[in-house]
């Protein structure tokens, strides 16, 4: 069952928040300085949604967007919200083996581009037959096109959300897996509402949400959510800068934020105006122990770690009040919706204190793989969902992360699937076999390591790390490409011929040394 008080849908929530709160301001782009009050938000968004509806677009129709952080992206994702089609968001830093594999994988019929990326999706257009129709966003003076901003602006302001339901997707959030190819998680109108309303219990309605990270990330989206059921301001700026991020804080009066990058703010010079905000607490994950209480003292702000993923949405959070947890490492307690488990590799409870692998269920969680029923079944034993993240908990009922069961690097907020890399890596004609590996960063949570063996007769000379690099960045996302590259002779392995990667692991203290760091090259 839902938790109670929902509305029905995205858009029956965007059409009460635009009555109660009118022409209170709710969103604004940074640079640009443009907004919307929550009226205007709706009124736009209705526009949007009929230019979509006069071009084809109804429900059910899977729409790709590949756009950076611009009005166009939340008013597409509200727009097709209420028009009851699918959302495919594209991490705009995808090359063309990636953006052919989510195009065709999630069988969307349109795209929305900015023309940043036309020459991304020029390479991949000829082998992705599915997308029949491509509207524009961005400069308008690169390519001819249909701009959907344009459209948008002789449309109707009038728009009515018919039956749309909980159970109905809004989007395919695609997230790396462990087979190495990303898998589409279906996201239904619950889920986005459970998030939202689960995180609004923290906010009031004068508060004002900085929100830093790219859009196609599901954070943005349900912190603009939490911002409409709370009837707070969102402030979207472009991208996230450590060297101004305080100064944001600053000009927009925000009160709260994401505050993941926490460790790179740390690292700004210190400044007199470090506790001129007006800041009441930030959302937080992975930010190392000894950094929290100097985060929070040196800003004068709580920060509050919380725990969630793409299958789930919200998992677990500190409370507010629970100050005596600051640099503890805890993700908190689980909220009153979600129940979980800590068990062993036999599926039994571990004992209080012991550590297993963390299980979760509740309302409002994904729907399941697209088009994968395999590993959506893999993923489940019965109504629990298996994380993959190892887990215990303590005395006082406080969880904690202990380390991760799946072979996932997550670095800067990306899911990265380690044999994805290893696959890429593999395909180099020099190397015989590849293993990948986090190491953990205090600036982006862990990087990215890759042991390559070479193969017969090739030596590190022979293949240097920078043709390495090189060859990865013409096949994968910038993001997924190792940090860190060391050279072994061969791998130690299982007897099924696995590669023992703890060995690797444990192997010295300090995985960063006598390695090659590219970006110590830059």
């Amino acid at each position: 069952m839902p938790i109670a008080g929902l509305e029905k849908s995205i858009g029956t929530l965007l059409e009460k928040s635009a009555r109660r709160y009118g022409e209170k301001k709710t969103i604004n782009f940074h640079p640009e300085n443009v907004f919307f009050s929550f009226k205007q938000l709706d009124k736009k968004v209705n526009q949007f949604a009929n230019a979509l509806r006069t071009e084809g677009i109804s429900r059910g129709d899977h729409i790709a967007v590949m756009l950076p952080n611009c009005p166009e992206f939340p008013l597409t994702w509200l727009a097709l919200a209420k028009l009851g089609a699918v959302m495919v968001p594209l991490n705009t830093r995808y090359q063309a083996v990636d953006l052919k594999y989510v195009l065709n994988d999630s069988d969307a019929s349109a795209l929305i581009l900015h023309t940043e990326f036309l020459s991304t999706f020029a390479e991949a257009q000829p082998q992705t037959p599915k997308v029949k129709k491509v509207f524009r966003a961005g400069d308008k003076g690169k390519a001819p096109g249909k701009f959907l901003a344009d459209l948008a602006d002789g449309a109707s302001k009038e728009f009515t959300v018919t039956d749309i339901g909980l159970n109905d997707l809004v989007n395919i959030q695609y997230t790396s897996g462990t087979t190495g190819f990303p898998k589409g998680c279906m996201l239904s109108h619950e889920y986005w509402l459970t998030c939202g309303m689960s995180a609004a219990l923290n906010m009031k309605p004068d508060d004002v949400f900085l929100s830093v990270s790219p859009f196609y990330y599901m954070d943005p989206q349900w912190e603009l959510i939490m911002c409409l059921t709370a009837g707070a301001s969102m402030v979207l700026a472009k991208k996230y800068s450590a060297s101004s991020y305080m100064q944001l804080v600053r000009e927009y009066g925000v009160t709260t934020a994401w505050g993941t990058m926490a460790a790179w703010t740390l690292k700004q010079p210190e400044s007199p105006d470090d506790k001129q905000h007006r800041l009441r607490f930030v959302f937080v994950g992975a930010i190392p122990p000894h950094l929290h209480k100097q985060f929070e003292e040196r800003f004068n702000v709580r920060a509050r770690e919380a725990y969630g993923m793409t299958e789930i949405g919200p998992g677990m959070f500190v409370p507010l009040e629970d100050d005596h947890m600051t640099g503890s490492g805890s993700v908190g307690k689980p909220p009153d919706f979600r129940e979980v488990r800590i068990v062993d590799n036999n599926g039994d409870d571990v004992a209080p204190g012991g550590i297993g692998e963390l299980l979760i269920k509740g309302p409002g969680m994904f729907k399941g793989y697209y088009k994968k029923p395999k590993e959506t079944a893999e993923a489940f034993t019965g109504e629990w969902f298996h994380t993959g993240d190892l887990f215990r908990q303590d005395e006082n009922g406080y969880y904690y992360i202990v380390g991760r069961k799946k072979d996932m690097i997550r670095r800067s907020g990306d899911n990265i699937s380690a044999s994805e890399v290893e696959h890429v890596l593999t395909s180099h004609p020099k190397i015989l076999s590849a293993a990948v590996v986090p190491v953990p960063d205090e600036s982006r949570g862990e990087e990215v390591k890759a042991y390559i063996a070479p193969v017969q007769g090739e030596t590190p000379e022979s293949i240097p790390p920078e043709e390495i690099i090189a060859f990865c960045l013409d096949s994968i996302a910038e993001f997924k490409v190792p940090r860190y590259i060391e050279y072994v002779d061969e791998f130690q392995r299982t007897a099924s011929g696995k590669i023992q990667k703890h060995v690797l692991i444990s192997a010295k203290e300090d995985l960063t040394a006598d390695c090659y760091d590219r970006m110590a090259s830059k």
